[in-house]
C-alpha cells in the first residue's frame, strides 16, 4: 500500500510500505477513506516530538471501511464505516474508567499513539488496537470530512476548551486564537451557551471565518488586546472564560490577564517553551486554570449535534486532495495563512 512516512526531521515521502495485519486479538484493519493533517504532524516533521522514529507513518484522525477484525472484536464489524479516534484506549484501566483515556495505563500511560507510537491513518489501511474502543460508527446523513473532524479537532475544542472552561449560559468568552482548534472552541462554546464569543488572531482571514463559526465579535491581535476583551464582558472587569488556542508565552499572558476574577482559564494550545504566570498578582484572584490533553469521549454528543444541525464541521474544511498529492496537502496546511487554510483533507474516495 501507499502511505506518507516520516523519515527523520523535514524529511517524509508518499512511498510503498507493507499492508498493516492483525497483531492483537482487539484489533481491526481499516481502509482509511479521508484522513487531514494536524498542526502536530508539522511539529513532528520539525522533530518536535523526538518518540517518533524515522520509518512511521504519519497522520491520526480520518473515516473509513473495517476490512478485518481480531477474534476479539465484539462491536465492529467488516463493511463498518467508521471514525477513527485519535485517543486510543483500552477500556478496563483506571484511567479510561475515568474518563482519561488519553492517558490509558494499558497503552503506557499515552492514549495518542496513532502516528506518534504506531502506525498512523495518512495511508491506505490502518491498524487499530483496541477497535471497539476506538472507533465510532459514522452515521448516515454524517458525510466522512464531517467524520474526520471529530477524530480530534472538534472533541479537542469542545473537551479542552469549552467544558475545562466551564462555559455556561450567559458567559462571555474570549477565544485566544482562531485557527482550527479555537474555531472548533468557538463552534461548540456557541452551543453550550455562551452569550458573547470574542475571537482574537492575527490573521484577518481567520477572523473573518470565526464569525461563520459562531465568534460574535473579533479583534485583531495587538498591543490593546487585553482592554478591548474587558471593554467586552459583562462590567469591564474581564470576560468569564478566556481559551488559549495557540501555545505562545503572549498568547497565554493575553488569556491570563484578560479574565475576570472567579474566571476561567482554558488552555488548548501546545507549548514549546516556559511560560511565565505572575502568582504574585493572581493568587488572590480565584482563578481556575486548566491544561489537558483531549481525551475524545465526547464523539458521540458531538455527532448528535451534527445530525440536529447545531453544528456544520465541513465548515473547516477549505482545502481537499487526493491521496497522491500529500505533499502539495502539506505544502498548503505548512502555509495555512498565504493560502487561506483551515483543514485540508486528502480523500481515497472513487
Amino acid at each position: 500500500m501507499k502511505a506518507l512516512v516520516y523519515h527523520g526531521p523535514g524529511k517524509k515521502a508518499w512511498e510503498d510500505v507493507p499492508n498493516p495485519a492483525i497483531k492483537d486479538p482487539t484489533d481491526a484493519i481499516v481502509k482509511v477513506e479521508v484522513t487531514t493533517i494536524c498542526g502536530t504532524d508539522l511539529h513532528i516533521l520539525k522533530g518536535d516530538v523526538p518518540a517518533v522514529t524515522d520509518g512511521r507513518i504519519l497522520g491520526h484522525e480520518g473515516v473509513g471501511v473495517v476490512t478485518e477484525v481480531g477474534s476479539d472484536c465484539k462491536s465492529v464489524k467488516v463493511g463498518d464505516r467508521v471514525i477513527i479516534s485519535c485517543i486510543s484506549k483500552c477500556g478496563t484501566c483506571d484511567y479510561c474508567k475515568a474518563g482519561l483515556p488519553s492517558h490509558c495505563k494499558t497503552l503506557g500511560g499515552i492514549g495518542w499513539i496513532f502516528g506518534h507510537l504506531i502506525d498512523g491513518t495518512q495511508a491506505e489501511y490502518v491498524r487499530v488496537p483496541y477497535a471497539d474502543n476506538g472507533l465510532i460508527p459514522l452515521p448516515e446523513g454524517v458525510s466522512a470530512e464531517q467524520g474526520t473532524m471529530l477524530s480530534d479537532i472538534l472533541p479537542t475544542g469542545y473537551e479542552i476548551g469549552v467544558l475545562n472552561g466551564a462555559v455556561k449560559n450567559g458567559d462571555v468568552v474570549a477565544v485566544i486564537g482562531a485557527g482550527p482548534v479555537g474555531l472548533a472552541a468557538i463552534m461548540t462554546a456557541r452551543t453550550a451557551g455562551a452569550a458573547k464569543i470574542i475571537a482574537v488572531d492575527g490573521n484577518k482571514f481567520r477572523l473573518d471565518q470565526s464569525r461563520d463559526f459562531g465568534a460574535t465579535e473579533t479583534i485583531e491581535a495587538g498591543e490593546n488586546v487585553v482592554q478591548a476583551l474587558r471593554e467586552l464582558s459583562h462590567d469591564g472587569l474581564g470576560v468569564d472564560v478566556a481559551i488559549e488556542a495557540v501555545g505562545l508565552p503572549a498568547t497565554f499572558g493575553t488569556a491570563l490577564e484578560s479574565v475576570r476574577p472567579g474566571g476561567h482559564v482554558a488552555n488548548i494550545g501546545v507549548h514549546g517553551e516556559s511560560v511565565e504566570f505572575p502568582i504574585e498578582r493572581h493568587w488572590i484572584n480565584n482563578l481556575t486554570i486548566t491544561t489537558g490533553l483531549v481525551n475524545a469521549i465526547t464523539a458521540p454528543e458531538l455527532l448528535e449535534d451534527i445530525k440536529e444541525g447545531a453544528i456544520a464541521p465541513e465548515k473547516f474544511v477549505t482545502h481537499q486532495f487526493p491521496f497522491g498529492q500529500f505533499e502539495e496537502a502539506y505544502d498548503t496546511f505548512a502555509n495555512a495563512a498565504e493560502q487561506e487554510a483551515l483543514k485540508v483533507v486528502i480523500t481515497n474516495l472513487q
